[in-house]
């Protein structure tokens, strides 16, 4: 399989502290795949010391733990026109033949053979059930507060999503991750508005817990679907509680509103045995140690421009890991590759240390960044 062809190259390229490691250990992967049973290190297979190799999956998952894995895992993204105006730049680039015959034999999607051809170490998908508003009066974002819920259309499909899974299990060496982008708040607000819900949030408060209630619910019924996907690592929710410089809403107004909701969909992700990821872009430190208490594992964008990073490994590191850092504000778009460089190394020194970091840009990439200093982030990261 590619797994194993990549799995040997991966082993001969490192040179091992043990002098027993080599051929045994690829034979040790083999075992471990088609077992079923996850090993932090094939030399514990054969009654070695642990030694140098690790999966990308065990990587993400060291990580998460907060222990020094052999590498710092990458997971890059890119947004739209990040990936419209540079995808096939990078295809050339960084595309590996196996990965192109499997997005040509329609079993990866083209974003998870492009990334991981470029060292991603998390696959991600976005082809599972979900649902969305049907139907919406243009009336609903209005001034004027709605008295009723609106209609919903549920669309995906679970065969899709995990005949998806089992593809990315059985072809790469992958964590698998699951990611919602849209949870309960941005649910709520695009209904309404962002401003128009905001203001429901403090004027009309029975409402917004209506509607807010109703859409916790919908999203429970159908995650209580996905996370009994064989194979599947992880679940992201995303919900942008943040600004520029601080909370959209009082600490107090997030915590009676937006936490029993997210701490029910929490709870049912950790009682299946999968990690949390959490997105909100902005400034949301005043609710770090909610999450921490409510059992969140990894925490993205990590924007430098809105939330000091360092003060974030010293403060939460010990609980949270981090995904991203590197500025798609400054650095990226306005720096030189050097400067890049630079930033890349810096970061993942101060969010790496003792675990809990997964390199990657603050934002997904988009199209202002050069493409000369993708190349760079991407490059440096794979070194490190």
């Amino acid at each position: 399989m590619f797994f194993f062809r990549d799995s040997w190259y991966n082993v001969q390229r490192i040179k091992p502290r043990n002098p027993g490691f080599g051929r045994n250990a690829f034979l040790a992967i083999i075992i471990a795949h088609f077992s079923g049973k996850r090993k932090t290190d094939p030399g514990r297979i054969l009654g070695e010391p642990i030694g140098d190799f690790m999966t990308k999956r065990e990587r993400v998952k060291a990580a998460i733990r907060h222990e020094t894995p052999d590498k710092t895992p990458t997971f890059f993204h890119f947004a739209y026109d990040g990936l419209t105006k540079y995808g096939e730049s990078l295809w050339e680039r960084y595309g590996r033949d196996d990965m192109r015959k499997l997005h040509a034999e329609g079993k990866l999607e083209y974003r998870n053979a492009l990334y991981y051809s470029m060292g991603n170490h998390v696959c991600f998908l976005e082809n599972f059930p979900w649902w969305d508003w049907k139907d919406l009066p243009a009336a609903y974002k209005r001034e004027d507060t709605p008295d009723f819920i609106p209609g919903t259309r549920d669309f995906g499909s679970m065969e899709v999503f995990a005949s998806s899974v089992r593809y990315l299990r059985e072809y790469t060496d992958a964590y698998i991750l699951a990611e919602v982008w849209t949870s309960d708040f941005e649910k709520a607000y695009f209904s309404r508005g962002l401003e128009y819900f905001l203001a429901d949030m403090a004027a009309e408060p029975e409402f917004a817990m209506e509607l807010l209630d109703f859409i916790t619910e919908k999203n429970l019924s159908i995650l209580e679907q996905i996370v009994r996907t064989p194979g599947l690592d992880g679940v992201l929710l995303g919900n942008d509680w943040g600004s520029q410089r601080d909370l959209l809403m009082s600490p107090q107004t997030w915590r009676t509103m937006l936490k029993p909701g997210a701490k029910r969909e929490y709870d049912l992700i950790r009682g299946a045995g999968l990690d949390v990821w959490v997105h909100s872009c902005g400034d949301i430190r005043k609710i770090l140690p909610d999450l921490v208490e409510m059992g969140a594992d990894v925490l993205n964008p990590v924007q430098p421009e809105c939330m000091d990073i360092l003060e974030l490994k010293r403060d939460y590191g010990r609980d949270l890991t981090f995904w991203g850092g590197i500025s798609t504000q400054r650095t990226l778009p306005y720096g030189t590759p050097d400067e890049v460089r630079e930033e890349t190394r810096r970061v993942t020194a101060a969010l790496g240390e003792g675990g809990g970091y997964l390199i990657a840009a603050a934002q997904g990439i988009q199209a202002d960044v050069p493409l000369e200093n993708i190349c760079a982030l991407v490059d440096t990261a794979n070194e490190l």
